[in-house]
């Protein structure tokens, strides 16, 4: 079951890796406490939504069948916004001053990325409905250590290469978040 939880766990956090290196790309300064903050989130929905999978295949089964097939779409929706906003705010910085300021992520643009990398996750519900609770459980916790060490991981790569190409790291980040939403459509 250990086996099984990190390799959902690799998995599942790849796009949560992603958006951790775009995050540190954009935000080079950014402070050790957020520095953990970030990948803590990330960590939380990804505890958090394949128990919600669980317990809606569990438990509600005909209410998650009338919403799964609009879990891709709000994901594609929140990281559009999302990137979209982050690359429109940099090419028009560079275009009105030739200068980037940093992109600084608040918390509700984390929350919303902690939503949109996570959503996937809920259909790990459906390959866990048979376990135990104690069982979700403990794959969920598995899979929010992967993503938390992954994350940080990123978010620490992204603050290296960040600083060397931050007149550009914005546009290069809203590029990846639309990306990583038309990838979760496919």
């Amino acid at each position: 079951m250990v086996i099984q939880g990190i390799l959902l766990g690799l998995a599942l956090a790849m796009d949560a890796f992603s958006v951790s290196v775009v995050n540190g790309l954009n935000e080079s300064g950014m402070s050790r406490r957020k520095t953990l903050c970030i990948p803590f989130t990330f960590a939380f929905f990804q505890f958090v939504m394949p128990l919600a999978g669980w317990f809606f295949v569990s438990r509600m089964t005909i209410v998650f069948q009338g919403i799964r097939p609009f879990i891709p779409w709000i994901a594609f929706i929140i990281l559009l916004f999302i990137g979209g906003k982050m690359l429109l705010d940099s090419i028009l910085k560079l275009k009105n001053g030739g200068v980037e300021e940093e992109y600084i992520l608040g918390f509700v643009s984390l929350i919303l990325q902690g939503i949109a990398t996570s959503i996937d996750a809920l259909s790990v519900g459906f390959t866990i409905s048979d376990y135990r609770f104690q069982e979700a459980v403990l794959i969920s916790f598995i899979i929010a250590i992967v993503t938390f060490i992954l994350c940080l991981i990123g978010i620490v790569f992204g603050k290296m290469i960040g600083s060397r190409i931050s007149h550009v790291a914005g546009i290069f980040g809203g590029i990846i978040l639309i990306s990583i939403g038309i990838k979760i459509l496919t």
